[in-house]
């Protein structure tokens, strides 16, 4: 038996080639500095969630704008490399896991900061 899910699987397939699409076929010029970073994959294939990140934090409502209104193209490009029987329909979403991570960051860095003081303040 395998380790991983089919929906994970497919999922690692399909955002490698969501991106290549997004990366090189879509002609949009106020399409900025996107990356993929992720697809989560419903259980039944049906249902393709599309995490993105921007460089520039401000375009990121209208860059999902864009990708949203492109999906059925993305979709359709999809359909070509990836032999599945239905391409899932695709949703785009601002990826939360790099600000998630930074403000996990500050933290660590603030005990850290903490327990430092805490030495250097201890009576020897």
């Amino acid at each position: 038996m395998l380790p991983y899910k089919r929906a994970q699987r497919v999922g690692g397939l399909l955002r490698q080639e969501i991106s290549e699409i997004v990366l090189g076929r879509i002609k949009d010029p106020r399409l900025g500095f996107t990356t993929i970073t992720g697809l989560k994959l419903s259980d039944d294939l049906k249902t393709a969630h599309v995490f993105v990140s921007v460089l520039k934090k401000d375009e990121l409502p209208k860059t999902l704008k864009i990708l949203n209104a492109a999906a059925g193209f993305i979709r359709h490009e999809a359909a070509k490399n990836v032999k599945l029987r239905q391409i899932p329909s695709l949703v785009f979403e601002e990826d939360k896991s790099i600000e998630y991570g930074s403000k996990i960051d500050n933290l660590l860095k603030n005990i850290e900061k903490v327990e430092r003081e805490k030495v250097k303040n201890e009576p020897s």
